[in-house]
C-alpha cells in the first residue's frame, strides 16, 4: 500500500525536551461513544468484522460493542433518522487506541484483508493511525501511541504532526494475526467538529477543566492528565455550523469516565452529570470504578 497524507496539516512546532507524560491516570477520559444509526445490523457487521470490537449485548433497537467486557461503541437504532451531513457540526471521528504498535500491523494487515481503504494516514510523532469512514459516513480513527517519553513536549505544549505513515515497517511489526481488538483496547480520544473554535474551546476547558495541548487556527486539541488529547475540535468544514436538529444519526452522546475528585468538581458544576455542548451533543459524566461497565 502506497503511502498517504492524513488530515489537513498541522505546524510542526516542537523540537525540544522529550518528556515523559502519564497515559494511564487521566483524571477525565473518553469511556465510550453513543452512535444514532440507520441500519444496526450494517453497522453492527462493520464495527465488529471491521474495527474488530466484540459484541457485548444486543436487542432490537441496541447494539453495544467493546473490549474485556467494556463498552466501547453503543449503537442506537433510528431508522427514520436524517442522515447526518459532512458540514454540520457533530463527530470529525472517534478515534480506537490499540494497546501496541504490534496490534496496529496485525490491524492493518486485516484490513487489507477484508478490503477496508484508508482515507487518510499519518505519522502524528505521538501516535500513528489510519482513518476511514463506518457505512454511514462517521469518521474511525485507529492508532497506536508512541512511548510518552518519545513526545516532543514544551511546556504544555504536544507536538502533533502528519508525517507520511510508513506501513510497511508497522505491517512488519505484528507476531500474531489479527484475531479482533485486543485486550487493552480503548477510545483514546474523540475529534468533533464544531461551528466556532474559540466557543468550543472554552466549553471544553472552563465547562470540563481540560487544558489546551496543542492549536492551530481552526482546530485545538485537549486533554487532561498529560495525554496528547483525549478530544479535538475543528472547524474544517463546519464553520458557522448550527445547532444540531434532532433526529439525525452519527454521534448521539459521548460518555466521559471521570476519577473520583473530577467527578465530584464537575458533578457540583454540572448536576446530574448531564451536559449538553454548544451544537447539542449530550455528554454525560460517569464515576471511573461504575464507567467500565457495559452500557
Amino acid at each position: 500500500m502506497s503511502k498517504i497524507t492524513g488530515p489537513p496539516t498541522l505546524m510542526r512546532k516542537l523540537r525540544g525536551a522529550r518528556t515523559m507524560m502519564s497515559t494511564n491516570s487521566e483524571p477525565l477520559s473518553i469511556d465510550h461513544v453513543t452512535l444514532a444509526v440507520i441500519d444496526l445490523a450494517e453497522m453492527q457487521g462493520f464495527y465488529r468484522d471491521v474495527v474488530g470490537l466484540t459484541v457485548i449485548g444486543a436487542s432490537s433497537t441496541e447494539v453495544v460493542l467493546g473490549v474485556d467486557g467494556r463498552a466501547l461503541i453503543v449503537l442506537q437504532h433510528r431508522p427514520n433518522a436524517r442522515r447526518w451531513r459532512p458540514h454540520e457540526a457533530g463527530l470529525y471521528h472517534t478515534a480506537v487506541l490499540l494497546p501496541s504498535r504490534r496490534a496496529l500491523g496485525a490491524f492493518l494487515k486485516h484490513a487489507e484483508a477484508v478490503g477496508q481503504a484508508f482515507s487518510g494516514a499519518a505519522d502524528h510523532g505521538v501516535s500513528e493511525a489510519v482513518y476511514f469512514s463506518d457505512p454511514e459516513g462517521n469518521g474511525v480513527e485507529v492508532y497506536a501511541d508512541r512511548p510518552a517519553s518519545e513526545w516532543l513536549v514544551k511546556g504544555t505544549e504536544i507536538a502533533l504532526y502528519n508525517d507520511p505513515l510508513d506501513f510497511d515497517a508497522i505491517k512488519a511489526s505484528a507476531i500474531e494475526p489479527w484475531a479482533g481488538a485486543p485486550s487493552g483496547t480503548t477510545i483514546g480520544h474523540v475529534h468533533l467538529q464544531v461551528g466556532d473554535i474559540d466557543a468550543a474551546e472554552a466549553f471544553w476547558t472552563t465547562g470540563l477543566g481540560m487544558a489546551l495541548t496543542n492549536a492551530g487556527p481552526d482546530v485545538r486539541f485537549l486533554s487532561t492528565g498529560g495525554y496528547h488529547h483525549h478530544v479535538a475540535v475543528n472547524t474544517w468544514h463546519s464553520a458557522g455550523a448550527a445547532r444540531a436538529d434532532q433526529p439525525r444519526s452519527g454521534l448521539a452522546e459521548l460518555v466521559l469516565s471521570a476519577d473520583g475528585p473530577t467527578f465530584a468538581d464537575l458533578s457540583a458544576r454540572h448536576p446530574g452529570g448531564a451536559i449538553i455542548d454548544p451544537w447539542g451533543l449530550a455528554i454525560r459524566l460517569e464515576p471511573r470504578l461504575t464507567a467500565r461497565r457495559a452500557a
